[in-house]
């Protein structure tokens, strides 16, 4: 497949109808090292085409339940095998480091071989009550029809599993736009289905950006089902594109994600030391650029000094440097746009009156740490308050800001002051507390003395403007019901992501 040819569209590998190309630049240097395809409107009416013809007249959609199944696994199977190739492409595309890339394929394996579980132990159909023995009623489930994927600039490799594998487990064909910024593992996805076996059709690609290719996946008649995730301004657009023809939507938004931690956990030295750890790793895993990411630190007063103060020294000792390179903790973030954002943030922070207690800058360059690189040191930013822009809104990047309480009631207002409703975690030694505050939290997720693991099982989603639909998981009554995840860890040790 030549460098330019990343639209895959009814089998085939093609450039874009225009001719045009982008170059991918490596975050950590600023320095081109891909070359993909610029997609447009003409490339995305072939990709829908191709999905259509092959939902409607194909054999994927009436294909065994058990040979979908089968094929899912293989794919699981292939991103094992190729696990190193994938990961470090993953690391240069999106900045993180090689054992985060290696996890994230870990993690789409899991995912493909999860669907395909799923699918084979689904029932033939749930028999309705007719009220006559001469009726035979049943409720069945059927492939939706084409379905247009946008995956975001994150975690490329990981978004776009979840959602291509329920796709094909269910029966869908679809078109998946990944970010035009980190494409180059779902361009790899796909040409793993394609070794698989999948037919001819099925699996689309069309690389490019968000408008017009994103918007025009969102708007095709002949689709029947948007999901996204990213940002909310986008979100809105497709949903307002979608409901011209009333499509299935899905939507996975932002999130200002609160880590409530009570005093009593910190009651012990290694309680302390769990809780901080966590702490770091809700922030600045994959520098802080993480929807879920735990941003807001909400912790009780009788601790907050000392608990700030050992956060900010070890979150000043995070090594910093290209993702490949030995003993690196931490990337870069993915753009200059990405990094001039985080610097406005902090700015418009200490304007408010929020103290720096750790970061607040670009690193200073090194032999991992080229100075073109998109680099901004882990940042804590201490005395905020909720009429602050950077407690309200979403930084995306390795921003830390610390709020307090005294109350139990006035954490959960505290914790619940956003217009987000993604995630959030709660730290306690009392386990009513726990959930009973857990409970009162409006976030789609909640960890209890945990941060940041997810369970394919369960459902993912969020409340406010964090999004609707759910990803992972049966949907249940989701229709009709808010659905939370609440995870509780039993037994909390550090993580030590961060060494610190």
């Amino acid at each position: 497949m030549s460098a330019q040819k990343t639209i895959h569209v009814g089998g085939k590998w093609q450039a874009a109808a225009s001719g045009a190309t982008r170059d991918i630049l490596d975050p950590a240097d600023a320095m081109p090292f891909a070359v993909v395809a610029e997609g447009g409107v003409a490339d995305v009416d072939a990709a829908v085409a191709a999905a259509r013809a092959a939902f409607d007249e194909g054999d994927w959609p009436r294909t065994p339940v058990a040979e979908r199944a089968a094929l899912l696994r293989r794919v699981a199977e292939l991103l094992q095998r190729d696990r190193e190739e994938i990961g470090l492409l993953e690391s240069r595309d999106a900045g993180k480091t090689l054992e985060e890339g290696r996890v994230d394929v870990d993690c789409v394996s899991d995912a493909f071989s999860y669907f395909a579980d799923l699918v084979m132990n689904e029932s033939g159909g749930r028999v309705v009550d007719a009220g006559s023995p001469e009726i035979h009623s049943v409720v069945v489930h059927e492939p939706v029809g084409v379905c247009s994927l946008i995956a975001p600039w994150n975690y490329p490799l990981l978004q776009a599993s979840w959602k291509i594998a329920p796709a094909l487990a269910a029966g869908n064909t679809f078109v998946i736009k990944p970010s035009e910024i980190t494409p180059l593992t779902t361009v790899a996805l796909i040409e793993l289905l394609v070794e698989a076996g999948l037919p001819a059709g099925v699996a689309n690609l069309v690389t490019g950006a968000g408008d017009p290719v994103g918007a025009r996946m969102s708007e095709h008649p002949d689709v029947d089902l948007v999901s996204f995730t990213g940002g909310l301004t986008s979100g809105t657009k497709v949903m307002q594109a979608a409901a011209v023809t009333v499509k299935k939507v899905a939507l996975e938004l932002g999130g200002k994600n609160p880590n409530v931690v009570f005093a009593d956990a910190c009651a012990t030295e290694e309680g302390f030391d769990t809780a901080v750890d966590q702490a770091l790793n809700a922030a600045f895993i994959h520098s802080g650029q993480v929807c879920s990411a735990g941003s807001r630190l909400i912790i009780e007063e009788s601790v907050r000094e000392r608990f700030v103060a050992e956060l900010a020294r070890r979150a000043a000792k995070i090594r910093l440097g290209r993702g490949t390179a030995d003993g690196v903790e931490c990337g870069p973030l993915v753009s200059a746009q990405q990094l001039a954002k985080t610097e406005m943030y902090v700015a418009s922070a200490l304007e408010e009156g929020a103290v720096l207690r750790s970061g607040g800058a670009r690193p200073e360059p090194s032999d991992v740490r080229p100075a073109e690189g998109y680099f901004y040191a882990p940042t804590v930013l201490d005395q905020c308050h909720r009429e602050m822009r950077v407690v309200r809104e979403e930084v995306f990047g390795p921003v830390l800001t610390v709020e307090t309480f005294r109350t139990e009631d006035e954490a959960v207002t505290l914790a619940n002051d956003t217009e987000y409703g993604l995630a959030g975690g709660v730290w306690t030694a009392d386990a009513g507390r726990a959930r009973r505050v857990a409970g009162r939290l409006r976030h789609g997720t909640v960890w209890i003395n945990d941060f940041h693991p997810y369970l394919p099982q369960a459902e993912w989603g969020g409340f406010g403007k964090s999004g609707v639909g759910r990803e992972l998981g049966p949907a249940g009554l989701a229709e009709y019901r808010e659905a939370k995840h609440i995870y509780q860890n039993l037994n909390p040790q550090p993580v030590r992501w961060f060494a610190g």
